[in-house]
């Protein structure tokens, strides 16, 4: 067993999953210590590094693609501070976190662990029930129904319409864009056969999320629906029959190249992905 004990959270590797704790430190951010303790199987990894620094240095669990629906609802959107998956580390802990590395590395080796992209959620999803108030609404989940409530920000005529149910069957996708710099973010609701271009100030299936307050909880409410819908792989069919873009496996490729020139992918990491990717071609 490896375990690396920091003031930004605990980290503990069994040999066939990791066990990641948030710390109670105040640097620690409200959505970290919201979402939880997260337990992640070592087949859901796709890598794992660590970068020195010169004060502190950074854990980092790459996962692979689709494992998680907290991943797969943000869209590599959540700041540094938020991502569950980093850990920093003090300089006198530099050489646990390098035998942590090396002990999740072997047991990604030895088990075989391929680092294309998963067809099912390897992650669960935030728990429920769940309730996030921010921008111009209240978005609460219970698993199975989605209620949206307005306040007295909210725009008339969408709080005109009054409050919003949703069951899962509604849905066909989950969106969430967080605030940028003045720029309003959103948490989106796509309802099935009533599709809209309305900006989510109109939209009823939407809460506004202001662009001068930081808030992502509402991208919990965004992974624990996506953890419950059918899984994109599964939802637009045969992997086959979905036409890839070639720029962006192009991209990939390069992306891939980047991460093993810096260190953060090994050869042997590097070769599965770019296996990986030369398939889909």
């Amino acid at each position: 067993m490896a375990e690396i004990i920091q003031k930004d959270g605990t980290w503990v590797f069994d040999g066939d999953a990791l066990r990641l704790t948030p710390g109670r430190d105040k640097n620690v951010s409200l959505f970290r210590k919201t979402l939880g303790e997260l337990v992640v199987p070592l087949e859901a990894l796709a890598g794992v590094s660590f970068e020195q620094g010169k004060k502190a240095g950074r854990l980092r669990l790459r996962l692979r693609d689709g494992a998680d629906p907290l991943l797969l609802a943000t869209g590599g959107r959540l700041t540094e501070p938020n991502d569950p998956y980093q850990l920093i580390v003090e300089s006198d802990r530099y050489g646990v976190a390098e035998y942590f590395v090396d002990e999740v590395r072997g047991a990604l080796f030895l088990d075989q662990v391929p680092a294309d992209p998963v067809d099912e959620y390897l992650v669960p999803g935030p728990s429920v029930p769940l309730s996030v108030s921010a921008g111009d609404g209240t978005a609460s989940f219970d698993g199975e129904h989605i209620r949206l409530e307005w306040n007295w920000k909210t725009e008339d005529a969408k709080a005109a319409a009054g409050s919003r149910t949703l069951t899962l069957t509604d849905i066909a996708a989950v969106e969430w864009h967080p605030a940028a710099g003045l720029e309003n973010g959103y948490l989106r609701f796509t309802v099935r056969n009533a599709p809209t271009k309305a900006p989510p100030k109109y939209d009823p299936n939407s809460v506004e999320l202001w662009g001068f307050k930081k808030d992502p909880l509402m991208a919990l409410v965004a992974a624990a629906v996506q953890a419950r819908l059918p899984h994109p792989a599964t939802a637009e069919g045969p992997q086959d029959a979905v036409p890839q873009d070639h720029d962006a496996l192009l991209r990939r490729l390069r992306e891939l190249g980047e991460l093993h020139r810096t260190g953060v992918l090994t050869d042997e990491e590097f070769t599965m992905a770019k296996q990986a990717v030369l398939k889909r071609m």
